[in-house]
């Protein structure tokens, strides 16, 4: 064996770039992108980039410069995630939701050189650019420049709304067309920065590989089972774990991307009735949207369309109701440290058989784990030994392999507490069922403990939407006097639903063990959300604390502050 040649020529790094090639030449007059009136082919879409990147070097961007874009979905978003990276650069997108003070931390922290702005945003790009220069004046100790800022207009207006010096279309235009992308000789070199939602902790910068990113992407489109030709409806942010690694997995498959610049019901309706669109991928927030559609939003879906969720664990009655409108629901788990989807429900032909409860409550796990992922674990919290495969012994989530994320960007701290004895540590918890399907129980930060017992504010919140007036719930610990925390359960209910605190208890009462019925049931019109969607449970626990004085001053039949 020593005799055998080594790989030369055989060895090209691992880089999702390679799916565009791939695109322009194979499926050169097929349509890569429909905006309103726009529309492209992958011929052309691979010209634009090529000019995007030939651009970006003019303007003296160079091997691992980050390059910032805050921008919803539209072509010039999906363009950049092969452009900014054709260029050498790594890309960041940025979340469209977030406040000017967070934004100017991104850029502060992640150094960008670039800044790309849809019109739509400007006026929160430009006071956190100005919070940034108070910043940088401030410290006095920074020699890092402002990032050049290029405006993108709207591309579906004939005039459209011109901003400042450096245009999106303007760059595209002026790029070389036969410009030749950069190398990639290390396919762990960095591809995107993507900062985390900030649900639990602050904000933290994923460094993602070409390596890691073409590993999920082959592993979405597989275990997707997308075939070729299919047509997505972007209603999943692209800023969001890069889309799912789907933009790049779009061009695999010689796809047509959808571009939207809002999940409106609608726009989604009219999109995918007008498109035959085929794919769609969303957090769970995004079913409400649509189940709620009023009857000018709604059109009829005539073919089934598939949809992979994830972000957040969807109850099972959810499942069920999407689904009777024509959707057909996959579960994924996965967190931007993930590049990703890391994990999938796949579904075993057996389970067709089964009542329509039964199947629901599969189709809610988290499942096994992608191809290209070495192994995921459930480990316990005290010894990270692996717990029993038995659906009810929890622990912290453990995932390996080569998609999961660099690192932190300038954070060893995180980056020590996260990665151990060669395995990430989620902050998830989750059981392990004994057909292997992992199951979700609830972030570390978020289980109830009760008496001892350790309730998952997931399975209650599954409970408590299997009531038929129940829209959105959210259960969190709220302090109690005997049993150290109970549940509490925040409710929204569906329109026109009148209902009382006891009639959800009893609800629970039929349907949970006693310790886990909630103590308290408080209805709300919304509940506080980050901008990825996901509910801001900290802030909830802190009105959830203010419910226990109430109760504690009701059962010892006192009213100072000092008796307790």
């Amino acid at each position: 064996m020593d005799r055998l040649p080594k790989c030369g020529a055989n060895y090209v790094p691992l880089t999702p770039l390679t799916f565009l090639t791939r695109a322009s030449k194979s499926y050169a007059d097929r349509t890569s992108i429909i905006y309103g009136g726009v529309r492209f082919t992958w011929s052309q879409t691979y010209e634009r980039c090529c000019r995007l990147a030939s651009s970006l070097r003019s303007l003296n961007i160079v091997k691992n410069d980050v390059v910032s874009v805050l921008a919803p979905n539209i072509p010039a978003m999906y363009e950049m995630h092969f452009a900014v990276p054709m260029a050498g650069a790594v890309l960041n997108a940025i979340n469209t939701r977030l406040d000017a003070k967070n934004i100017a931390v991104i850029l502060k922290h992640s150094e960008a050189k670039v800044f790309l702005v849809d019109y739509e945003y400007l006026e929160i790009a430009k006071k956190a650019l100005e919070l940034l220069v108070a910043d940088f004046e401030r410290s006095k100790t920074s020699k890092m420049p402002m990032p050049l800022v290029v405006v993108i207009d709207d591309i579906n207006s004939p005039t459209g709304v011109r901003v400042g010096e450096l245009e999106y279309e303007q760059l595209v235009f002026q790029g070389n067309p036969s410009y030749v992308p950069e190398e990639i000789t290390d396919e762990w070199d960095p591809i995107t920065l993507n900062y985390t939602s900030g649900t639990t902790s602050d904000p933290k910068g994923v460094v993602c590989s070409h390596r890691g990113a073409y590993l999920s992407t082959l592993s979405v489109i597989l275990g997707w089972e997308m075939g070729t030709e299919p047509v997505i409806l972007w209603s999943l942010p692209m800023f969001h774990c890069s889309g799912w690694t789907l933009p790049w997995g779009i061009a695999a498959r010689g796809g047509t991307n959808i571009c939207i610049r809002s999940t409106t019901a609608q726009e989604m309706y009219t999109n995918i009735v007008s498109h035959n669109v085929t794919h769609m991928c969303c957090a769970p927030i995004v079913f409400d949207i649509l189940l709620e559609a009023k009857p000018h939003e709604y059109k009829p879906i005539t073919t089934r369309v598939q949809i992979l969720t994830g972000g957040a664990p969807p109850p099972a009655p959810l499942l069920e109701k999407i689904e009777r409108l024509g959707f057909h629901v996959v579960h994924a788990y996965g967190l931007t440290e993930a590049t990703g989807p890391a994990l999938v429900c796949e579904w075993q032909q057996k389970w067709n058989k089964l009542p329509s409860e039964n199947k629901f409550k599969l189709k809610a796990r988290q499942g096994v784990g992608i191809l290209t992922l070495a192994d995921f674990d459930v480990k316990n919290f005290k010894n990270v030994q692996s717990v029993p495969r038995d659906g009810k012994s929890i622990g912290e989530i453990c995932l390996r392999g080569s998609s999961i994320m660099k690192g932190y960007f300038k954070n060893d701290k995180a980056n020590s507490e996260v990665f151990k004895n060669g395995w990430f540590f989620t902050g998830d918890v989750g059981v392990i069922h004994s057909d292997g399907y992992l199951e979700i129980k609830d972030r570390s930060k978020d289980v109830i403990i009760s008496g001892g017992e350790n309730i998952s504010s997931i399975e209650v919140e599954n409970a408590i939407m299997r009531h038929p007036n129940v829209a959105e719930v959210s259960v969190v610990a709220m302090p109690h006097f005997k049993w150290g925390e109970s549940p509490c359960a925040f409710v929204i209910l569906s329109k026109n639903s009148e209902i009382k605190e006891v009639d959800i208890i009893d609800h629970c009462k039929s349907n949970l063990p006693g310790f886990m019925v909630p103590k308290k049931v408080k209805f709300v019109e919304e509940l506080p959300k980050t901008a990825t969607g996901k509910v801001q449970k900290h802030h909830l626990r802190a009105i959830a604390k203010t419910f226990v004085i109430s109760e504690k001053l009701n059962q010892t039949g006192k009213n100072t502050l000092s008796s307790l």
